[in-house]
């Protein structure tokens, strides 16, 4: 299958990319700049020059494909309104390009967009008023073209991706730590954060191109939800460092990001069991903790 990728030079995406084109695929990559073209091309991917915003670009890719996998996304946090129009325009153009084709549509989300409080499936309907509902919109947009002939599917990833280089979540956590000197966690901890690692999250990539169903709804989730105090007692261990419990109050200043201290402090387990029985896909690689212990987290600072 010959797929474009949006979003493949970046954190996970470099995995996915590989994954693709270790199991025969050809891979044609969105790149916006040199450095992002030459990291697709070390991929075995060949670059093909845009963005989001250039709409003639993206269709250009899509039509050319056997079928997209939409990984991009970003934009200014403080101005979620503009993402969301950002993202579903990309998505509609992308989607408008494979109508009546048959061909696989792969977006992708993240579990955030969930309830909180309770362990949310696949089955559930996302929650509007949380603290990811700017991606919902971007998730409808592709689902309505499973009824204009395209094998459209979401994948709601964990907001824990973990993995060598990790400067997401849990690599700013970490940061913060060492620049704190304490690894610190929203009242008792007990709030659970999802997680599933890097090649696990590939591999789910890989086959929601090659067999979801159109209309589908997958959780890329190997572990539910691990108590976040253990998260932040595992960091504190490695670093050698005290924990210390904050309030909602105290966690805005010290994380340096209101939103930050919003994300480290919510209780969003997922479940996904639909997922990996419609798929046959099994998370086999370590578990956060394992990475926390054993892997690059503690050892190198974060890049970015």
């Amino acid at each position: 299958m010959h797929v474009f990728v949006t979003g493949g030079s970046g954190l996970t995406g470099p995995t996915v990319v590989a994954e693709l084109v270790a199991a025969g695929h050809t891979v044609t990559g969105l790149a916006r700049s040199d450095t992002a073209a030459a990291r697709l091309e070390s991929l075995g991917a060949t670059p093909h020059r845009g963005s989001l915003d250039d709409l003639d670009s993206l269709r250009g890719g899509a039509e050319a494909a056997d079928g997209v996998l939409h990984m991009a996304f970003g934009g200014d946090f403080a101005d979620p309104d503009d993402m969301m129009r950002r993202d579903r325009t990309a998505i509609e153009t992308l989607g408008q390009a494979l109508a009546h084709s048959g061909k696989p549509f792969v977006s992708t989300s993240g579990t955030l967009v969930m309830p909180a409080g309770r362990e949310s499936t696949e089955q559930d309907a996302p929650d509007p008023a949380g603290i990811a509902g700017f991606r919902i919109p971007g998730e409808r947009a592709c689902l309505e073209f499973a009824a204009q002939g395209v094998r459209a599917s979401v994948v709601r990833l964990a907001p824990t991706v973990h993995g060598p280089g990790d400067y997401g979540f849990i690599g700013k956590l970490v940061a913060t730590a060492r620049k704190t000197g304490v690894s610190a966690y929203v009242g008792d901890g007990g709030n659970r954060w999802p997680a599933v690692h890097r090649r696990d999250a590939a591999i789910l990539f890989r086959l929601a191109l090659e067999k979801a169903p159109a209309g589908s709804v997958l959780h890329g989730v190997a572990e539910s939800g691990v108590p976040f105090r253990r998260i932040a007692e595992t960091i504190a261990r490695g670093l050698g460092l005290p924990t210390a419990s904050l309030t909602p109050d105290e966690a805005a200043p010290h994380f340096h990001s209101p939103s930050l201290a919003t994300f480290y402090g919510f209780d969003g387990p997922v479940s996904s069991a639909h997922t990996q029985q419609l798929l046959g896909w099994s998370p086999t690689h370590p578990t956060l903790l394992d990475d926390l212990e054993h892997g690059d987290y503690l050892t190198t600072p974060p890049s970015s």
